[in-house]
């Protein structure tokens, strides 16, 4: 079985997330996408972004530009171990972007993750946070800031409150690892 990652295309991406990927939505903003193939098959992708939250990187002193999300892993039926694909899709995206100092990402409660992938990459676990409020438009619940892209406003629609999920971070220099490991 051979593996390769490589960057992929937009479309691709998205075909990997709305059909293999709980959510079925492509994250707004900018997105690194690197597609996995095992045997030449597209079987997926791994993807990167900023987040929604302009503030990601302040509880660690580091400005928005220093701090990468991963907030889709989207693969069908594979046979590489996900650890080696998001171990390499992280090796990828530092060396393209080398000013990255910190990814973070969250394992969804909602879904009964707990972070094994996380954990199985040597991901620093840092504890639960709530997610923001839910808002229930065009027939679905979606979050807060996709329901004011959508809508321009998230007055009058019906809100929930939002749920914990599991926080861990992954440092990709030595400095950001002896900060964080403090945590």
């Amino acid at each position: 079985m051979s593996l390769h990652l490589d960057w992929c295309s937009h479309e691709a991406a998205k075909y990997a997330v709305e059909h293999w990927h709980y959510s079925k939505s492509m994250p707004v903003g900018k997105v690194v996408k690197i597609g996995i193939w095992e045997d030449g098959d597209f079987v997926g992708c791994v993807l990167f972004a900023w987040g929604s939250n302009k503030s990601i990187g302040s509880p660690y002193g580091l400005p928005m530009i220093q701090v990468a999300e991963l907030v889709r892993v989207a693969l069908k039926e594979h046979k590489a171990p996900t650890s080696k694909i998001v171990s390499r899709a992280i090796h990828m995206l530092h060396k393209q972007s080398p000013g990255i100092r910190l990814l973070i990402s969250y394992a969804d409660t909602e879904q009964n993750h707990l972070g094994i992938i996380y954990q199985a990459t040597n991901w620093i676990y840092v504890g639960t946070v709530n997610t923001s409020p839910f808002h229930f438009v065009r027939g679905k619940w979606v979050k807060q800031r996709s329901a004011s892209s959508l809508l321009g406003s998230v007055v009058g629609t019906t809100r929930k409150p939002g749920y914990k999920k599991i926080k861990y971070l992954y440092p990709l220099d030595n400095e950001m690892r002896k900060q964080i490991e403090l945590l």
